[in-house]
């Protein structure tokens, strides 16, 4: 089976990829997917408020768990990623934001080949790829097949949220993925008429009606095929059986930070030791695969609410009938939203020269796996640092594509992750401490009030921290020696392969990774098809005057 270009992982990526390399009638395009499809009536997936559901499960999520992390006295910690259409723009919790605009011009400042990757490069691919419910201005588009809509409700938390934000001297945000990521306001999401709107919807269930694409389900890919130094083809399981299928062209790999180094590994390709070591052929060495793995880690400071106002009130067997009942039927109400409607960006210390700190607020005290921590009325600030220097590692656990990679984050390695997260307590209390939440808050259920000295905090945090869920940067884009790809996304001394996803990130952005994601997929694409490159935007972006003197 010959195609034009093979992609491998129908993830966040991948749908990208395959819709915009199939828009060329004369190409061929073949799409590899371990996972199977996201089946309409597969309510768990298409509901936002049943976002805990899929992230959790095993049905259509890898379910990976780190090695034991040894800053944080030896917890395994939760990695899912998607093993499904879309992948984990299927099962996560849809937040839509992009980072800010210095984490691109970073990548363009520290390594010259780099710099076609600048904010202003990579803003008309945002634009290109959204579909804004409130309309396209010079940051937004409105054409675009990612469905994004404005966070909104009525909830008084949320407003509580926003007015206290402010109280405490920081600015109102009216979008964060526009002029100014910093301040408190609402937040986007990837949804539309109350579904969600991950890239499996929005690219690829388009692109399938096209005959020059093929998608293969539940296909494992388990090698990639090579001639000398030109990668021709992979071989891939499915239903137990081995299949190859050749590129003319390309093969692009789209599975992901934890996937990509496992099958190049799987190859011979990557560092030399850690491929001898389970009697793989070296076949190209290079140091960087699986290196630099990088996240996002958050904790969750709950307050009791004094009012019935929260979503407590629902959460019970009636409660959630008939918020399932009403969304199933009208695609309104409580199931329609992820509940991440507001949340904020913020400078942790003064000398901080776009935020460190970012925000998610929900209107309930409860974990992602479901569990409330007093029975009652509450809500939380999920609050985490963005640019920790912590960085980790994916190795293969062994040679067989069936087994799980080793995951190691060295997650708090390094004294300033400590210190913005002790800040990040403190600057969320105060928060919670102003007028606009007097009416609203109680007691402090986690950290608790009688958490404040450092160590308390440190001790605290050890056990509180979690994961974000936005590993990235194993696949590293640069010309260093740890470098996997050049700017073009080509896998550096070989030729007919590109990996297109977050994997290729130099260093991670502030903010979720899914929306970055997307825009690196749509610029790959043209680079790829070698066509016309989109111009470069010449939108403002705002930095704080006095970010040398002040933290706010």
């Amino acid at each position: 089976m010959n195609f034009d270009y093979i992609i491998v992982g129908a993830g966040s990526a991948g749908c990208v990829l395959a819709n915009r390399l199939s828009e060329d009638s004369s190409k061929q395009v073949l799409l590899l997917e371990a996972g199977g499809k996201d089946p309409f009536w597969e309510w768990q997936i298409h509901m936002p408020a049943a976002l805990a559901y899929p992230m959790n499960g095993t049905r259509y999520n890898w379910d990976y768990h780190t090695e034991p992390e040894p800053y944080l006295g030896g917890r395994v910690m939760h990695c899912p990623r998607g093993k499904v259409f879309g992948g984990s723009s299927s099962i996560n919790g849809m937040c839509y934001i992009r980072g800010n605009a210095l984490d691109y011009d970073r990548w363009a400042q520290e390594d010259e080949s780099l710099s076609h990757w600048s904010y202003k490069h990579c803003l008309p691919y945002f634009r290109k790829a959204g579909n804004r419910n409130i309309g396209a201005d010079d940051y937004h588009g409105d054409a675009g097949p990612l469905s994004i809509t404005k966070g909104g409700s009525d909830n008084p938390l949320f407003k509580a949220w926003t007015d206290a934000g402010q109280q405490a001297g920081y600015p109102y945000t009216e979008d964060m993925n526009g002029y100014q990521q910093e301040g408190f306001g609402p937040m986007d999401r990837t949804t539309k008429n109350g579904t969600r709107g991950s890239t499996a919807v929005g690219y690829l269930r388009p692109a399938m009606k096209r005959s020059n694409l093929t998608v293969i389900k539940r296909a494992h890919a388990k090698r990639l095929i090579l001639q000398g130094k030109s990668v021709t083809g992979v071989e891939y399981v499915r239903r137990g059986k081995s299949h190859q299928v050749f590129a003319e062209t390309e093969v692009i790999l789209s599975g992901g930070p934890i996937n990509n180094p496992q099958l190049l590994m799987l190859s011979g390709i990557g560092p030399a030791a850690q491929i001898k070591e389970h009697g793989i052929e070296l076949q190209h060495e290079l140091p960087g695969v699986g290196e630099n793995l990088q996240d996002h880690l958050e904790i969750y400071l709950q307050m009791e609410c004094t009012q019935p106002v929260s979503l407590f009130k629902y959460y019970n067997l009636l409660g959630k009938a008939l918020t399932g009942a009403q969304w199933l039927f009208t695609r309104t109400g409580l199931g329609a939203t992820n509940h991440f409607e507001a949340g904020g960006f913020i400078r942790s210390k003064k000398g901080v020269k776009h935020p460190d700190l970012q925000y998610h607020f929900f209107p309930m005290a409860v974990r992602y796996d479901g569990q409330s921590p007093n029975g009652g009325h509450g809500f939380q600030a999920h609050v985490g640092s963005m640019r920790s220097q912590s960085k980790g590692w994916v190795r293969l656990g062994s040679a067989d594509y069936r087994d799980k990679p080793k995951v190691q984050f060295n997650y708090m390695s390094k004294a300033e992750d400590w210190e913005e997260f002790r800040a990040a307590v403190r600057l969320t209390r105060e928060i919670f401490e102003q007028e606009a939440f007097k009416p609203f808050a109680g007691e402090e259920l986690s950290p608790g009030a009688h958490v404040q000295s450092d160590e308390q905090l440190d001790a605290y945090l050890k056990d509180a921290v979690e994961s974000a869920y936005h590993p990235s940067c194993t696949c590293k884009m640069g010309s260093d020696d740890m470098s996997v790809v050049d700017g073009d996304c080509k896998v550096r001394g070989l030729e007919g392969l590109r990996i297109v996803d977050s994997s290729i990130m130099p260093s991670i952005v502030s903010g979720n990774l899914n929306a970055p994601t997307v825009m690196i997929a749509e610029k790959a694409a043209d680079i790829i098809k070698g066509g016309d490159i989109l111009p470069a935007s010449d939108a403002p972006v705002y930095v704080a005057k006095n970010y040398q003197e002040s933290q706010r």
